[in-house]
């Protein structure tokens, strides 16, 4: 009774914390809410037995993603007025893209629950938790039977990075840049110069 209550509590936190988060006029508010919905998501994880996955949601959402929205919000001056303008213009789209998602996870939910072998495959996958904890039956998991895809996924988000990073450099002229390879290749010669002033010659 008492894991019931602080499931549906969790939870309930959660989906207002969502609610709020695309409804919120405000957007450091916004995030806030996120950050409420991040910490109250990982409760849910906790209640599950995936304790692993609870903090990693912590550390990386709550303590990485989330916090970097709130300083790019905080510290750009976005005029949020002038995007939501065009709000109900684009609801009908929104509403039909949201439904047709909505449709596909409940057809995949179903064929899932439905399916003949989805027992036996349930069975075969998870290991015994007490003979093996939560973080370890994950890593074996990942790094064996989905090895090729978690390099995909890395090699992906690399590629991202690096077009973000070339996307958003900008050369200025008249910057002065350092060179690294011209500093290593100055010899004395080239860097050096010995005058020899007179007495009573300098400033």
């Amino acid at each position: 009774m008492i894991q019931a209550l602080i499931f549906y509590m969790f939870a309930g936190i959660t989906v207002a914390s969502a609610v709020m988060v695309i409804s919120a006029r405000n957007p450091v508010h916004a995030v806030l809410f996120l950050i409420l919905a991040f910490f109250n998501a990982a409760g849910l994880f906790l209640l599950l037995g995936a304790e692993f996955l609870a903090m990693v949601l912590v550390v990386v959402y709550v303590g990485a993603v989330a916090v970097l929205f709130l300083f790019v919000v905080m510290l750009l001056d976005i005029n949020f007025l002038k995007l939501r303008e065009g709000f109900l213009t684009y609801l009908p789209t929104g509403a039909l893209i949201g439904a047709i998602l909505l449709v596909e996870l409940v057809l995949m939910g179903g064929s899932w629950k439905f399916a003949a072998d989805a027992p036996l495959s349930v069975s075969t996958r998870t290991p015994d938790m007490a003979m093996i904890t939560n973080t370890d039956a994950l890593g074996r998991l990942i790094y064996t039977d989905y090895i090729y895809l978690f390099q995909a996924s890395g090699l992906i988000l690399l590629v991202a990075m690096i077009g973000t990073i070339l996307l958003t450099l900008r050369t200025r002229p008249g910057v002065r840049k350092q060179n690294i390879a011209r500093q290593n290749a100055r010899t004395r010669e080239t860097s050096v110069e010995i005058r020899k002033v007179p007495s009573g010659g300098g400033i």
